[in-house]
């Protein structure tokens, strides 16, 4: 499994006070006691703070966050929401956590984390008293008159197997600064408060959920994952349904969710959840379509086929969802617009690895798309996604400074690109993902522009393709209607775990417009969201020194050296999408302010 080295990461660790004499008290009270504030304050507290929840021990949490503030924002909320739940409980029964923060460098394997930032967050939510919230000297640095909290210095402790004694503060806070909300709704907030819930669009909206893999093997988790990928993109076609976009889907994975709550958090209608069952050559699908706003069941059905016929199998259930949705559209527009991928179910199983692995986004998670998108290509040479999605890997390595052969891989990733765009005239993921590829990396904007705009007549609810166009846009001059395109790629998956992606071009997109503190607002977001996605810092930088915010401009200089030693003020145009001059020398002068070397 890839081992990555992550810098600057903030990290939360808690635990329940005396859990052991809890549970020998009262073990299923407990539990549910438990398992309560978990659903329904650490899950929403999380949400609203940008934080990922990397792991549950028992009565422990590990989780991490972009920022230090983020991280305190979200102790502090838990603690206070876990609080006012307690008022109504039996002193004895009261389940009382405390909280370790921490702001340094981890180890990321899969979906855990190692190293000293982990240790110290751990060692620190030791030591802290019931109900309280330590943190370190790194995040007292970072959160120091940011937030409405009080941090007193408690001296250098001594913590269990830690080498160097680790200076640490107390947080004290008042309640009335701290407003927790009551709807239980995980969205963050918005500049201007705690997020509402999402209106619904004036057409029929669904969300599909991540199936449960109930086939017994880890491995073939990718596969389930696949399966309502393939859903999603068959409803994805239909031009009068809005369908929320995979990313947001899939940050409900492996959690117990409200079907209610998920409605209100993306802006849906209808929610469709299921499992799929796969053994040898066979394959069980079940699915149940819900009625967001009543909890009603509407619809459900199961699905039984061979690996032979899976393509087959998601057509038949994206059909029987929409029929139940719209009983006045008929099968038939399904049928046209699905589109199998392949035949080759081999080659099929490597894209699957594959995306899996570019969902990751990290240098050795791309490495490993690459080689997994490789071998779809080999064992069918028309398999239009596969080379699509082999031509973005190759952007993200071009805009994170990736690469080790500049010249040749932009070469190798223009040519994929064409290649799915050739063979993909009506596969909407390989007209994207070849557009933005040579708009990026061979720089023919206009046609990859225009490819986009295919992609988008096939599939107008593809979040990725609108923000590909969006960034296209930019490169094209055409800021507004960047910005425009990027709004709706967030609105169609608001919950996207690469949302900063998104949030970064729109900054971009407002600092071209000359509305910089707008542009600093989601550029802050991005970086909260993507802390180690380098257009992103680049663009919050920029637009916080414009904006004459210095001292946090000089923090995200000092943190673009730390990400990307090669960063150069002459090399930032392969960072960005910049194409006028005169934006490009903006973005060079204020970095070159920073310190960056040219």
């Amino acid at each position: 499994m890839a081992r990555e080295q992550r810098k600057l990461a903030a990290i939360l660790a808690a635990d329940v006070v005396g859990y052991s004499r809890l549970m020998g008290r009262d073990e299923s009270g407990t539990l549910a006691r438990l398992k309560m504030h978990r659903r329904e304050h650490l899950e929403p507290t999380l949400a609203r703070n940008s934080g990922r929840l990397v792991k549950l021990t028992g009565d422990g949490v590990l989780a991490e966050f972009g920022s230090a503030v983020d991280a305190l924002r979200a102790a502090i909320e838990f603690q206070q929401a876990v609080s006012d739940a307690n008022q109504d409980q039996p002193e004895n029964a009261r389940i009382v956590f405390r909280i370790g923060l921490h702001l340094g460098d981890l180890i990321v394997e899969g979906d855990d984390l190692y190293g000293d930032g982990v240790n110290i967050a751990a060692r620190l939510e030791a030591e802290a008293a019931p109900g309280g919230i330590l943190v370190s000297r790194t995040v007292h640095e970072a959160v120091e008159g940011r937030l409405k909290v009080s941090l007193h210095d408690l001296g250098a402790l001594t913590l269990k197997n830690i080498e160097r004694p680790v200076r640490t503060f107390k947080a004290e806070w008042n309640t009335a600064d701290w407003t927790v909300p009551k709807d239980g709704s995980g969205a963050p907030p918005s500049a201007t408060g705690s997020r509402p819930a999402l209106a619904l669009p004036d057409k029929p909206s669904i969300a599909v959920l991540p199936f449960q893999n109930m086939s017994g093997d880890p491995e073939q988790e990718y596969f389930a994952d696949g399966m309502v990928e393939e859903i999603i993109t068959a409803m994805s076609r239909i031009h009068w349904l809005f369908v929320i976009a995979r990313n947001s889907s899939f940050t409900y994975k492996g959690r117990a969710v409200d079907i209610k709550q998920v409605g209100r958090e993306l802006g849906v209608q209808y929610v469709l959840e299921g499992s799929v069952r796969k053994g040898g050559d066979r394959i069980r699908i079940t699915g149940q379509l819900i009625d967001a706003s009543t909890g009603a069941h509407l619809w459900a059905d199961r699905f039984d086929g061979t690996l032979a016929d899976v393509f087959d199998l998601q057509d038949r259930v994206a059909a029987s969802v929409v029929g139940a949705i719209g009983p006045k559209l008929q099968r038939a527009e399904i049928e046209r617009s699905s589109r199998k991928p392949t035949e080759n179910l081999s080659a099929y199983d490597y894209l699957l690895r594959g995306v899996a692995s570019l969902h990751q986004d990290t240098q050795e998670s791309n490495a490993e798309a690459l080689a997994h998108f490789g071998h779809a290509m080999n064992l069918d040479p028309n398999f239009a996604a596969a080379f699509g999605l082999a031509a973005r890997a190759y952007t993200r390595r071009q805009v994170n400074g990736w690469m080790a052969d500049d010249a040749a891989e932009r070469r190798e990733g223009s040519r994929l690109a064409r290649r799915a765009a050739a063979l993909g005239r009506d596969d909407a993921v390989a007209l994207s993902a070849a557009g933005v590829a040579l708009a990026i990396l061979a720089e023919e904007i206009e046609n990859g522009a225009a490819l986009i705009d295919q992609a988008l007549l096939l599939d107008p609810n593809m979040a990725a393709a609108w923000h590909f166009s969006g960034l296209a846009r930019l490169r094209l001059g055409e800021a507004a209607l960047a910005l425009d395109h990027e709004m709706r790629a967030m609105r169609l998956s608001p919950l996207d775990p690469l949302i900063g992606h998104m949030q970064a071009a729109a900054a971009q997109a407002l600092l071209a417009l000359g509305r910089r503190d707008e542009a600093w607002e989601w550029a802050r977001r991005a970086v909260s969201s993507k802390p180690n996605w380098i257009p992103g810092v680049i663009v919050a930088a920029a637009s916080a020194a414009s904006c004459g915010r210095l001292a946090e401009a000089r923090d995200l200089a000092t943190r673009l050296r730390v990400l990307d030693a090669t960063l150069r003020t002459s090399n930032v145009r392969e960072r960005m999408a910049v194409r006028r001059q005169e934006h490009l020398a903006a973005y060079q002068n204020e970095l070159r302010r920073l310190g960056v070397p040219d």
